[in-house]
């Protein structure tokens, strides 16, 4: 299996004298570069702890290039060398044609996802009309200005079992994070994870301090899957224990676990299923043995609250993928977010996704809403 960019930059790192690495993160905490690496974050820990935190903050290919720069500012000139060769082959590999279609990936007849158009931005004028018509109604938006809104993609692609890759995936991936970004997020990026890593992931993202000044936030996972979980890039069939629950990406993201985004949209675009996990969580500013006391100085707060999902397909149904163009579900979302987010809530939103998959004669696929607890409609408002 081919490198990812987080091997290339734990590769990069571990050829590092202790004294070299420490120089490289107090030069990576002094650096000016935004988001902020903060020392708490890199102190005392170890190389594959720093290339998490570096890809977390910076996304996959960035990190390669900041490290780059960094190791040649503490005058590592070789390692800084051995490192963009790394990167350079890596972009390359990513860059190949991939190979001819296959007979189940062709275009089935219907309308196509057309993910070319751009995205439509809001008008403030809107946004004053809806907000005073269903202020009380609506999920608090805030200002672009300050905002820190941040989102998750994670995108296997390349699988331990050749026959597994997901040809045209990475045409998913930019246009998953084209509209992302569009919409006003950080993407913090990951592709071919296992399922551990995957897990490491979520709980890296959901304790980012960036969701105390955001508004919301968006995971998008793409991968093979089952009824309940999401493939790593190791499971075949003498592995089959290399998955992802699908619960755990609620679990990381709950009342719980994610305080900081309480009562604040959380968008979930992947195959799921129910759990049936206690519906609500006590939170309190510190530990008490009888919950009962209402002179306590914490309240109730339902465990699972503000989510929505929208799900590839309906239980126990394929999802279907073109070799060269990437999903149909990733496309045709593309394309209704670019052309109606500027004017419709996110529910009414992936309605339309719904109805784009009706509208095919022969493809048997059919995207579902599911594990949905907002109580409020949520906006994007684009462009504001």
């Amino acid at each position: 299996m081919s490198k990812s960019a987080r091997d290339v930059l734990l590769e990069g790192l571990d050829d590092l004298t202790d004294e070299q690495f420490k120089r490289f993160t107090d030069k990576l905490i002094d650096s000016r570069l935004e988001p902020r690496v903060r020392r708490g974050a890199v102190e005392k820990k170890d190389r594959l702890d720093v290339t998490r935190i570096m890809i977390d903050t910076y996304t996959e290919k960035r990190a390669l290039g900041v490290a780059g720069d960094l190791l040649k500012a503490i005058g590592c000139n070789q390692p800084a060398e051995d490192l963009e060769k790394e990167a350079a082959a890596l972009d390359l590999e990513e860059h190949k044609q991939p190979p001819h279609k296959e007979p189940e990936e062709r275009p089935p007849p219907g309308p196509q996802p057309n993910t070319s158009s751009p995205l439509i931005h809001c008008t403030p004028q809107f946004k004053d009309k809806i907000l005073k018509e269903k202020g009380q109604e609506i999920y608090p938006v805030l200002d672009k200005g300050v905002r820190k809104r941040l989102a998750l993609l994670i995108n296997n692609v390349e699988f331990e079992c050749e026959n597994m890759r997901r040809r045209g995936a990475q045409r998913d991936e930019e246009n998953m994070e084209k509209l992302l970004r569009g919409l006003g997020y950080d993407v913090v990026k990951h592709t071919n994870l296992s399922g551990q890593e995957m897990d490491e992931a979520l709980r890296s993202f959901a304790g980012r301090s960036e969701h105390k000044e955001s508004d919301s936030t968006f995971v998008v996972i793409m991968s093979h899957g089952k009824r309940d979980a999401i493939l790593g890039v190791h499971h075949k069939p003498d592995n089959p224990t290399d998955f992802l629950s699908v619960d755990r990406i609620y679990s990381h993201l709950n009342t719980q676990n994610c305080p900081a985004l309480l009562n604040k949209p959380k968008v979930i675009l992947i195959q799921a299923c129910r759990g049936d996990e206690k519906g609500r969580v006590w939170v309190a500013d510190s530990a008490s043995e009888d919950l009962w006391n209402m002179e306590s100085d914490g309240v109730w707060e339902h465990k699972e609250k503000d989510f929505v999902s929208l799900l590839s397909c309906t239980p126990d149904t394929v999802s279907y993928r073109h070799t060269e163009h990437g999903a149909f579900f990733i496309g045709f979302l593309v394309e209704v977010f670019n052309a109606n987010a500027h004017k419709d809530h996110i529910e009414e939103l992936f309605r339309q996704v719904m109805r784009r998959f009706e509208n095919f004669q022969k493809l048997k696929q059919m995207v579902s809403k599911d594990r949905i607890s907002l109580t409020k409609l949520f906006y994007l408002f684009p462009g504001l």
